[in-house]
């Protein structure tokens, strides 16, 4: 039977943890010297390893060759945990058991000795989603559980969980996979696989990942299966809808250069294909933040295929930076009136218009005004001492002297 990659490649130790060095690191040094505490809590993004960690470290803890940080899985135990059915990890979803019954059961059996393992390890996932009072009948054994009991607590939102619960935990916050570890990830599970991939659609997967491994695991199986067994870039744009990066450099450039005639033919392409325009304007803003970054903070820039890491290099050095903070604080403002707008066509039509109106001048450029008429400024100048004399007493008024300056022609 199919399984799927995220489930097929879940870690099964340290060492084949994908990113969360620093985690690894201190769990590791802990078991190692036998400085174990008896709650942790794991906190972070969806998909990052929260759940796989916790399932790590109840194999350590119960591993027949003793608490190592190295499991040999190949003992019953580590068989048990990697399949799921070792009966010493009890492995809860705080979301379906929220009431206070709920954990007066649990902390019924807490005083028990394990059956099969040397610890019994309570998995709370979710454990936000617990009451109030379920929180309070959990405070006392939390603080001082039998020695042969440890809680592992996993959330995605520790905001929400009482300061009584966390300073009674040792808290590991996981971080969000950077877009370089999950690309190496998915490129070697593909090896594995057998099937055929392209760098940039790998790439782009673990973009719109966002972070999470599980994420672009559950991205890459649609990709292949959108892809009849292979994963090529054309048909990953394609399955996420996502806009072709080049049609977003060609606009800024556009806009820079005030070539108004491309812009009006980029428009009609984003009318004729019905992309939605809040995905265009996002691209537009994060496009305009990586040039900004590549300009000052080239460290921090992302990696990009060749096509794109060329196209982005010859904007970068064509527009200033004065240029692109303006850019970004119009995109922005556009940004955030799309939803106020008639549709969201016209709201970003606007925007783009609004880029052309207020575009920079270049320092070859002046403005250019319209000629006045030597007959039309006298009257002008007339029209207004008459209006003065008629409005000040005659003693207060003063002669005026109307001094015209000649118009600036180009």
């Amino acid at each position: 039977m199919y399984q799927v990659l995220a489930r097929k490649y879940r870690p099964r130790n340290f060492n084949e943890l994908v990113g969360q060095n620093h985690v690894s690191r201190a769990l590791s040094s802990a078991l190692e010297r036998g400085r174990l505490h008896h709650a942790y809590l794991f906190t972070g993004t969806r998909g990052v390893g929260k759940t796989t960690i916790a399932r790590i470290l109840a194999k350590c803890l119960n591993c027949e060759t003793g608490v190592t940080s190295t499991p040999c899985e190949v003992c019953a135990t580590c068989k048990a945990v990697n399949e799921g059915r070792f009966i010493d990890l009890i492995e809860i979803d705080a979301a379906s058991r929220t009431k206070v019954e709920d954990t007066r059961e649990l902390l019924d059996n807490v005083p028990y000795a394990p059956t099969q393992g040397r610890f019994k390890v309570y998995l709370i996932d979710e454990v936000h989603m617990l009451s109030t009072h379920s929180f309070n009948a959990l405070l006392k054994t939390l603080e001082e559980p039998p020695e042969h009991v440890k809680f592992l607590f996993a959330t995605t939102d520790p905001q929400k969980l009482p300061i009584t619960v966390i300073s009674r935990c040792l808290q590991f916050t996981l971080r969000p996979l950077a877009v370089d570890e999950i690309t190496k990830h998915l490129g070697a599970i593909l090896e594995k696989e057998q099937i055929v991939s392209d760098q940039d659609a790998i790439w782009q997967i673990a973009e719109s990942a966002q972070g999470s491994l599980r994420d672009a695991l559950s991205l890459t199986d649609q990709a292949i299966a959108y892809g009849q067994g292979a994963v090529h870039h054309q048909d990953v744009k394609e399955m996420l809808g996502l806009i072709d990066r080049t049609i977003i450099y060609d606009l800024i450039l556009a806009i820079h250069q005030n070539q108004r005639e491309k812009v009006s033919q980029l428009l009609l392409q984003f009318r004729h294909q019905a992309l939605d325009v809040s995905l265009v304007l996002d691209q537009l803003i994060s496009t305009l933040h990586e040039l900004a970054i590549l300009q000052y903070l080239p460290d921090l820039s992302l990696k990009y295929s060749d096509e794109i890491n060329r196209k982005i290099m010859q904007l970068s050095k064509l527009i200033s930076a004065q240029d692109l903070q303006l850019y970004y604080q119009i995109a922005c403002k556009g940004r955030s009136d799309l939803q106020l707008a008639v549709t969201q066509e016209q709201g970003f039509e606007m925007c783009v218009l609004r880029l052309l109106a207020f575009r920079p001048l270049a320092p070859n450029e002046i403005v250019v005004s319209e000629p006045v008429q030597q007959n039309d400024q006298v009257a002008v100048n007339h029209q207004v001492q008459q209006q003065v004399q008629d409005i000040a007493p005659v003693s207060a008024v003063q002669p005026v002297e109307v001094i015209s300056q000649p118009a600036m022609i180009e």
